[in-house]
C-alpha cells in the first residue's frame, strides 16, 4: 500500500440544508486546508460527497466515515465511478460503522465486494475507521491506512507503530478556541459524552487508560486529553503532538464555545496560524 497524499491539516464540514456548506467548502479550499471530510452521521445519502467535490477545484474530499451498515458496497462503487469520471483522484473513501457481531468479518466481506466490482474501489483509495489493534491491522493490509477519533497523542504513536510506515494515519480532533477551561470543556462535553458510549469508543478509552468514571461522566480529565482547547498557540501545540507522534493529517472539528462565536471565522484564524 502507499500513503495517501493528505497534507497535515484537514477539516470537517457541516452539511447544511440550505446548501451553504458548498460555499463553506470553497472557502476552506481557498484557506489552504489539505482535505475536507464529511462525517458519516451526515451521509444519509452519498450525494454530499459528490456535491462538495463539484463545488471545489482540487482539494481531496473524504468520508469520515461512510457507515457500512447504511450504505452497501454498490453505493460506494457507484459514488467512486461517478467521481472518477469527472474529478479523478479526489475522493477519499473512508469506511467504517461495522458494529455488532464479527465486525472484522463484516468489513472483510465489504472490502471483498469493493475489490470485485467493475471497476473496483482500490485499496489505495480507501481508509478505514480503526481504534482496536485488529482493525488497525486490517487498515494496514487492505486499505491505505486508518482514521481515528477521540484519541490521545499517545494512541497516535501506538497506531503509527501498528500501521508501519507505508500507509496513512489521519486523526480527527475536536478543537475549541477558548482559554477558559469551563467554557471550553462545556462546548464539547455533550458530543464527546455521546460518542464515549457508542461503538468501539468506550473500549478504546479504557485501553488508553481512562477510568469507568471518566467515561461515564465525560470527566474534565478525559476532555483535557482528547480535545485541543485554548488559544491558537495551545491548539497548535496539541496538533503538533499528533503530527510528531506519526499522524499524516489532523482533521479539525471546530466547536464554538459561545453562541455568538462564528466557526467560519475560527477556521480562518486557525488556517492563518497553522497553514504556512
Amino acid at each position: 500500500m502507499t500513503r495517501l497524499n493528505l497534507g497535515p491539516i484537514g477539516v470537517t464540514l457541516d452539511v447544511r440544508s440550505d446548501g451553504g456548506h458548498l460555499d463553506d467548502a470553497a472557502m476552506l479550499e481557498k484557506l489552504g486546508y489539505s482535505a475536507i471530510w464529511i462525517a458519516g452521521g451526515q451521509l444519509k445519502t452519498l450525494d454530499p460527497l459528490r456535491e462538495v467535490i463539484r463545488a471545489t477545484e482540487t482539494i481531496p474530499v473524504g468520508s469520515a466515515i461512510i457507515p457500512a451498515r447504511v450504505h452497501g458496497p454498490e453505493a460506494v462503487v457507484e459514488l467512486r465511478r461517478d467521481v472518477e469520471a469527472t474529478d479523478p483522484g479526489r475522493l477519499i473513501t473512508g469506511l467504517g460503522g461495522v458494529q455488532g457481531e464479527r465486525p472484522l468479518r463484516t468489513m472483510n466481506d465489504y472490502l471483498d465486494a469493493l475489490d470485485a466490482a467493475d471497476p473496483p474501489v482500490p485499496a489505495d483509495a480507501r481508509i478505514l475507521s480503526a481504534l482496536g489493534p485488529r482493525m488497525m491491522e486490517l487498515s494496514r493490509d487492505r486499505a491505505s491506512g486508518a482514521i481515528a477519533l477521540l484519541v490521545t497523542p499517545e494512541f497516535t504513536a501506538r497506531a503509527r507503530q501498528a500501521l508501519g510506515d507505508e500507509v496513512s494515519l489521519a486523526v480527527m480532533e475536536y478543537v475549541v478556541l477558548e482559554s477558559d477551561p469551563r467554557r471550553a470543556r462545556d462546548a464539547v462535553r455533550e458530543p464527546i459524552g455521546f460518542l464515549s458510549q457508542v461503538g468501539g469508543y468506550p473500549q478504546n478509552l479504557r485501553r488508553m487508560g481512562f477510568s469507568e468514571e471518566d467515561i461515564a461522566e465525560t470527566s474534565d480529565h478525559l476532555l483535557d486529553n482528547v480535545v485541543a482547547w485554548g488559544d491558537v498557540d495551545a491548539v497548535a501545540a496539541r496538533l503538533k503532538r499528533h503530527l510528531d507522534a506519526g499522524a499524516d493529517q489532523v482533521v479539525l472539528t471546530v466547536q464554538p464555545a459561545t453562541p455568538d462565536a462564528d466557526p467560519r471565522e475560527q477556521l480562518r484564524t486557525l488556517a492563518g496560524a497553522l497553514i504556512g
